[in-house]
């Protein structure tokens, strides 16, 4: 597909097509632009569009320094080395979406990727430099040269946000923290005109409130926190999907989540955020070998250990299969413990924190969920299918990942595709622009909510029905769990939860998960990090496609639209869907709005 021209479905009903049950708001804050979310891509964004003049607010779920950013190890991919070209990282970027990159996308990222480093750099970010003062430059799976910018050896995401946030406390841009971003506030023509939000604990503003914005940036991370065990932070809840999905956004590729190969094993109960074992050590030397030693990645690509992540979760899949094993080994033990004290400081200390010491000892591994490759559809400027709401970062599908993300791109895409969204909202929002009123809400069953319990119920049938290995009968288990967990919505009986923030953040999670498992069921085929046991081949002719879905009116994520759209051409229904079924064409009604309509 050509981001700039992806089709619309039918614009949503102005109001939004569900809403998560909470009070009115009681206060109010006036912005130009207001973006959620603090990691690399909220951070940017805020920091441009401050820098054009615009009033800008930040609103983030816990501290300005608990997003995702900070737990980044390995670095930030971008062609700055010697005969390194981003032509280069493009074709390694194509490869390991296993054909459904947006090449455009790609194109984008890969060529303005290394200015967007250098001004992160004039930012105030420092990488570990090489002996001759140039930035030092790793290889991580499937990258073809060195191009892996790092700093403090493993810390690569904490000083980027240690610089970015120091940018934005010098700048004095109004921050929200401990704010939990409930639902879009639209406008009568259906133009995104703000958020409505809770602020948890003391500050100047609590409880429910409203930012009023004529343009919104989601970047809110991932949605890790729907499996048992992640390498995500607690907040990665989906959150800014579920409130796309609720706002009648589309969203694409959710199929697609990537399972990091060398996640340390703590055991097979181990539940939460689990630490990562960077893709870099493996670049520097480390081997994954069984508990006989055998390294049984040898032969199966050729890149060996450093094949793209799908390739290498697959690969120790299979070994655990054959050995009868819960969980592989990365041995290290060659570096010395200088090299591990200088390269990988934040690992060595996390490993030895849970009794192994990297030094003397094979790491035990196991692939764990690490990255959504999909999420809200979007442009090349970050525009979603809702005039005025914009993603970047996790949150977004900009197109980049395709299938299978590669190693260290998601930072870049995050930074490139910021600035992309600063410029088109500073190009079309004059300072002061003041958001349209916001009419009352329309009338739609209210989310049933959950109580809290229930998240963990949703990440165990999503490990087990929805996780690295899939097939019809999982997936269908998984959808039936997740219906049970709803109920009947003809059932007045039941008593929903009580609105909190446990219980919002637990209907993000049930959302995603059942479109997730909705996406999963239809993809019939093997392809980057979707795997499906049943369908254990790559299935190009049927299935080199987007789905495409968004949610029925109600919202409550049960049987959602689907189409399907070609990398190279118009899209369609999804294989087995009803002709029509993603509803009937029509374009936008907003100018500025790229998206344009097609018969599906």
């Amino acid at each position: 597909m050509t981001p700039a021209g992806i089709a619309a479905p039918a614009p949503a009903a102005p109001g939004a097509l569900a809403r998560l049950p909470a009070p009115a708001p009681g206060w109010r804050v006036t912005a130009d632009v207001v973006v959620v979310g603090s990691g690399v891509a909220g951070l940017t964004v805020a920091l441009r569009c401050h820098a054009a003049g615009l009033r800008t607010v930040i609103v983030t779920k816990a501290r300005l320094t608990d997003g995702s950013t900070r737990w980044a190890q390995g670095g930030i991919a971008a062609a700055l080395g010697e005969g390194d070209t981003p032509a280069q990282h493009r074709a390694d970027t194509l490869t390991a979406g296993a054909g459904l990159c947006d090449d455009a996308a790609v194109t984008a990222m890969v060529t303005e990727g290394p200015g967007a480093v250098r001004r992160l750099i004039a930012e105030g970010a420092r990488f570990d430099t090489a002996g001759d003062g140039t930035i030092a430059l790793t290889r991580e799976g499937g990258h073809h040269r060195r191009r892996i910018a790092h700093a403090g050896g493993d810390a690569t995401g904490a000083e980027i946000s240690r610089a970015l946030l120091a940018a934005v406390r010098a700048a004095r841009i109004e921050t929200i923290e401990n704010a939990l971003a409930l639902d879009l506030l639209k406008d009568a023509a259906g133009h995104a005109a703000g958020v409505t939000l809770h602020v948890m604990g003391e500050g100047r503003h609590d409880g429910v409130g409203a930012v009023h914005a004529p343009s919104v940036v989601l970047a809110t991370g991932g949605m890790g926190q729907i499996f048992s065990a992640t390498t995500n932070p607690a907040v990665s809840t989906g959150d800014g999907v579920a409130l796309a999905l609720r706002a009648g956004a589309e969203v694409s590729d959710l199929e697609f989540v990537q399972f990091h190969p060398t996640v340390l094993f703590l055991g097979p109960g181990a539940e939460g955020q689990q630490p990562l074992i960077s893709e870099a050590v493996r670049g520097e030397g480390a081997h994954l070998v069984d508990a006989d030693g055998v390294r049984f990645m040898t032969g199966q690509h050729e890149l060996g250990e450093l094949a793209p992540r799908d390739i290498v979760a697959k690969g120790i899949m299979r070994r655990m299969r054959e050995r009868g094993t819960d969980h592989m080994y990365l041995d290290g033990r060659h570096f010395g413990a200088a090299m591990w004290e200088r390269r990988f400081p934040t690992i060595l200390a996390a490993c030895r924190a849970h009794g192994i010491d990297p030094v003397t000892a094979t790491i035990p591994v196991a692939p764990a969920a690490h990255y959504a490759s999909g999420g809200v559809r979007t442009d090349l400027h970050g525009h979603t299918t809702v005039p005025g709401l914009y993603a970047c970062g996790e949150t977004a599908c900009t197109g980049v990942h395709g299938a299978n993300r590669l190693a260290s791109n998601s930072l870049l895409e995050g930074l490139v595709f910021a600035e992309r969204i600063a410029a088109r909202i500073a190009a079309t929002t004059p300072p002061g622009t003041a958001p349209a009123p916001v009419p009352a809400p329309r009338a739609h069953p209210p989310v049933r909510l959950l109580p809290p319990e229930a998240r963990g119920t949703i990440q165990r049938v999503m490990t087990e029905g929805a996780g690295v290995l899939r097939d019809a009968a999982g997936l269908a288990a998984a959808a039936r769990a997740l219906d049970a967990l709803a109920g009947d919505p003809a059932d007045t009986d039941r008593k929903p939860a009580e609105p909190g923030a446990d219980t919002w953040e637990t209907a993000n999670l049930h959302l995603v998960a059942r479109v997730l498992v909705a996406a999963a069921e239809r993809r019939t085929e093997t392809r980057g990090c979707h795997w499906r046991e049943d369908f254990p081949d790559r299935d190009d002719a049927r299935w080199r496609r987007h789905l495409v879905l968004a949610l029925r009116p109600g919202g409550d994520g049960r049987d959602p639209r689907v189409r399907t759209e070609d990398p190279d051409g118009p899209g369609d229904p999804a294989p087995g869907e009803p002709t029509g079924s993603a509803g009937p064409p029509a374009a936008s009604a907003h100018p500025e709005h790229p998206f344009r309509g097609e018969t599906p």
